[in-house]
């Protein structure tokens, strides 16, 4: 961080804080247990809430110290979770008080009046010593980050109390110098946050250009002057003229799902037999993070043998919002199984490859959406994909064409590599920066903003 803050000024004189997070502070500042800056929880909704009320709801699962709130659900008071209680207003800041390891932390701004969170954030309502705007810098540090995860209890599922959250101590400062570190902030994370904007849009469009390569090439072929013949399917229009048309279930030697094995996710194990389940299927490959597995034990997966997951396999997500996401089994897999979100492809291995590129082409993404917005919203279920069409080549027509996919498709993961790693860069780049500035490891108070009049952007974030 050192190298990284070089360009900026320190204060002149430090002294220790006797906080490790905070480290040593100007000496003109101070430090104080959160709670003597604010309250916290100050309002909930009355158990006697008319029932038909709608409510916009904010989870745990919905929030991130990087993105904030990045989805609100609406509903009625009588559809609401148990744990939507939890009243905010503009300035508050909502911190998770459980799984504090997802660092689940976002500033409330401009919230519509039916904006209602989880009991598991800690509601923190700056006092008037305590700037909104510094305040949701402060809490969103690294180091105060770390104090949350230090202080919570349990393992599998960490949890802090709200009353010793605002045990942690913050720095005080005075209030104009908070206001002039957040606006600082807001002006230099905005530029940062416009760079990463890019690097994502960039990364939308390598997807795209994926996308449409596999597109072209499973349903066209690589010769663009080979003669085309009418497939008499509309999802499918003309194809090469010695390629058939044929439906998935022609090929298959199964397809079917797992099941939920008995007693639920209460038998799921730390070890074992991995059990596969939708949130780990993706269109580049299984994401096995050995932290989110869950495993299975021997017996219950010889009792679910029909689900038994082989090399080779095409695993797809048939229900949910993944829905149509798939992956090809690698060879050397270990054994695994799946559940009843998950359906199980299984062709011969001349037919592997070909097919799992078919299966993540529009061709077939198009059918699945068709039966989606249609009567059947509840998912795929096996007759279905067994009618899905497609085209098909000769075998050597099919390896050629795995191969030149392999080879485009590497040229944009290379490619998207580096935006990820440029925006990994730059969200570090970010929190140091945040963290230097809320500790007073920069002096930013004869900072002025080069686009704006200072006077009247210090006016805007004090009031």
């Amino acid at each position: 961080m050192v190298n990284k803050m070089a360009k900026y000024q320190k204060y002149a004189e430090y002294k220790d804080s006797g906080v490790e997070w905070l480290g040593k502070i100007p000496s003109h500042w101070n430090s104080k247990s959160l709670k003597y800056l604010c309250t916290y929880n100050d309002d909930v909704l009355s158990e006697t809430i008319s029932k038909d009320t709608e409510i916009q709801y904010v989870d745990i699962g919905s929030v991130s110290a990087v993105y904030g709130i990045s989805h609100i659900e609406t509903m009625t008071f009588n559809d609401a979770p148990s744990r939507a209680r939890r009243i905010v207003k503009d300035g508050d800041v909502i911190v998770s008080t459980v799984r504090t390891y997802l660092e689940a932390i976002a500033p409330i701004e401009n919230p519509p009046k039916n904006l209602i969170v989880s009991t598991g954030f800690s509601v923190i309502r700056p006092s008037q010593y305590l700037n909104k705007c510094f305040a949701a810098y402060c809490l969103k540090a690294k180091g105060f980050i770390k104090e949350v995860v230090a202080r919570s209890v349990g393992v599998s599922y960490p949890a802090i109390n709200s009353s010793e959250l605002v045990n942690i101590i913050i720095p005080s400062v005075p209030y104009l110098e908070q206001t002039q570190i957040a606006n600082f902030l807001d002006h230099e994370t905005a530029k940062i946050d416009t760079l990463i904007a890019k690097q994502e849009k960039l990364i939308e469009l390598l997807k795209e250009k994926r996308q449409a390569v596999i597109s072209h090439a499973v349903t066209k072929g690589l010769n663009p002057n080979v003669k085309m013949k009418a497939s008499g399917i509309e999802w499918l229009g003309d194809v090469p003229e010695h390629w058939s048309v044929t439906k998935i279930g022609f090929h298959t030697l199964k397809i079917g799902s797992g099941k939920t094995p008995k007693g639920g996710a209460e038998i799921y194990q730390d070890q074992g037999i991995l059990f596969i389940r939708s949130q780990n299927i993706y269109n580049d490959g299984l994401r096995i993070d050995i932290s989110e597995n869950t495993y299975i034990s021997e017996a219950i997966h010889d009792d679910m043998s029909n689900s038994k997951v082989y090399s080779g396999d095409i695993l797809l997500n048939i229900t949910g919002g993944s829905i149509g996401r798939s992956s090809l089994v690698p060879d050397e897999f270990p054994e695994a199984n799946v559940n009843q979100h998950v359906c199980i492809i299984r062709v011969r291995n001349y037919l592997q490859d070909f097919l799992a590129l078919v299966i993540q082409s529009d061709l077939i993404q198009a059918q699945i959406q068709s039966i989606q917005t249609g009567g059947n919203r509840e998912g795929l279920n096996f007759e279905q994909i067994s009618n899905f069409y497609f085209a098909l080549p000769s075998i050597e027509e099919q390896e050629l064409l795995f191969k030149y996919i392999q080879c485009k498709v590497f040229e944009y993961r290379e490619l998207e590599a580096k935006a990820n790693t440029a925006i990994q860069l730059m969200q570090e780049r970010r929190t140091a920066l945040i963290s230097a500035a809320v500790t007073g490891k920069i002096d930013v108070r004869h900072w002025k903003n080069p686009n704006k009049n200072n006077n009247q952007e210090n006016m805007e974030c004090s009031t």
